[in-house]
């Protein structure tokens, strides 16, 4: 169980994770260029392309499902000529915010995506236990109120997630319709 008062130091913003899902790239486009609206002091926020290469073409994914692929198996394969894109991206994205499951990890990682779901504007959660993700979802409903943003919980006793947003302590997506 994570500390709920383990500060939050380092944070990165994900888009274009599934490079046909722009409203995360734009964001992410126009805080690379003038980052003032997210920057806190004390914090280090990373405003970050993930999959350049599908966004540039406009599609899902180049080779395979980047969010598919942050598991042991992939993330330990050895870079060879023929090594999917998606995979080898995968690794550079675990060496700038991870290692995952480690200490020197991001704190958080916000990976933003689009669906075509009627979901409105919901968060994604990985983990019931993440006393500090429970808390910063409580506030962000509480902010946005009247509006409605409902949390989503695919938590699961045996599997281990595989996402672009797993790299980090506290792992975290909000999708968009």
């Amino acid at each position: 169980m994570s500390s709920p008062c383990a500060r939050v130091r380092r944070v990165g913003l994900f888009g274009g994770t599934h490079g046909n899902e722009l409203s995360g790239v734009l964001l992410v486009r126009h805080w690379q260029q003038d980052g003032a609206e997210i920057q806190r002091a004390g914090v280090q926020v990373k405003p970050f392309l993930t999959n350049p290469r599908a966004v540039e073409r406009c599609t899902r994914y180049i080779d395979c499902d980047l969010n598919r692929v942050f598991d042991p198996e992939s993330l330990g394969r050895p870079v060879v000529e023929d090594i999917p894109y998606e995979v080898r991206r995968a690794q550079e994205i675990n060496q700038i915010f991870g290692p995952k499951g480690s200490d020197d990890a991001y704190d958080l990682i916000f990976d933003l995506h689009n669906t075509t779901s009627n979901m409105g504007g919901t968060i994604i959660l990985e983990n019931s236990r993440d006393d500090f993700t429970i808390q910063m979802v409580h506030y962000i409903k509480n902010a946005l109120a009247p509006e409605p943003c409902p949390a989503l919980l695919i938590e699961h006793p045996s599997l281990k997630y595989a996402t672009t947003r797993s790299v980090a302590k506290h792992p975290v997506g909000k999708y968009q319709t």
